[in-house]
């Protein structure tokens, strides 16, 4: 679940964004071998221009920090980056980020460093992961010239492993939400998604523990065990 593919194209940057680049890059390195709750978990979540991973826009990125186990909220990160063509109207109706706040939202480098920034090399969470991924990972690529190599972990394969009693399945977000009892306060915002999907990775962190997968590296070595089976099955 890390970045991949030719190595990005060169990218010219400003002194001052070459430096911060610099300093993200030089920050200490994930160690994914720590307790859950010893542990900076930045839960992600992403609003765009469409569903299409190679042609539609990164918009905005909504985080939270799960850390030491605890949420704080003020521990958290929103950004909407400018775009130079606002999206169309139907997908405005879904994110309600409108047009004006696109044209004025931040560029997109700084947004993106901003973002580097509050991750440091934390791990990265997210419920269907892949889409996240491979919207941020591509901004990066484009605006930065960097690969982000971060440790991806997708709840929606680690939870179904954790909770087979409750649901043995993928299922939406929304059925884990209702589950669990938790109310998202405002979907289709990238900030209250991720503040939703942190409390499901507190529940998972506690019922992982109990059953002896207490790091990071744990969750992913689930998640490519639950991968393995969807394949050979």
């Amino acid at each position: 679940m890390r970045g991949s593919g030719a190595a990005p194209a060169p990218v010219a940057l400003s002194a001052v964004r070459a430096q911060a680049l610099a300093d993200w890059q030089a920050a200490p390195p994930l160690d994914t071998r720590r307790s859950h709750y010893r542990t900076r978990y930045v839960v992600v979540d992403v609003e765009a221009s469409g569903l299409d991973m190679k042609r539609d826009r990164l918009i905005a990125i909504g985080a939270v920090a799960v850390v030491n186990g605890r949420i704080d909220p003020a521990d958290s990160f929103e950004v909407i980056l400018r775009q130079e063509e606002v999206s169309t109207s139907d997908n405005i109706l879904i994110h309600g980020i409108g047009g004006s706040a696109q044209r004025e939202g931040t560029e997109p480098p700084d947004a993106l460093l901003g973002f580097l920034h509050y991750c440091g090399h934390a791990p990265l969470v997210a419920y269907h992961a892949l889409f996240d991924q491979t919207m941020i990972e591509r901004a990066v690529r484009e605006h930065l010239g960097v690969r982000l190599d971060a440790c991806w972990i997708d709840l929606a394969w680690v939870l179904p492993d954790l909770f087979r009693e409750r649901i043995d399945a993928q299922v939406m977000l929304d059925d884990w939400l209702a589950l669990f009892d938790i109310d998202n306060i405002q979907r289709h915002n990238a900030v209250s998604d991720a503040l939703a999907t942190a409390m499901l990775l507190q529940a998972a962190m506690a019922r992982a523990t109990a059953r002896g997968a207490k790091t990071p590296a744990s969750f992913v070595d689930i998640e490519k065990a639950r991968r393995w089976m969807r394949r050979s099955g």
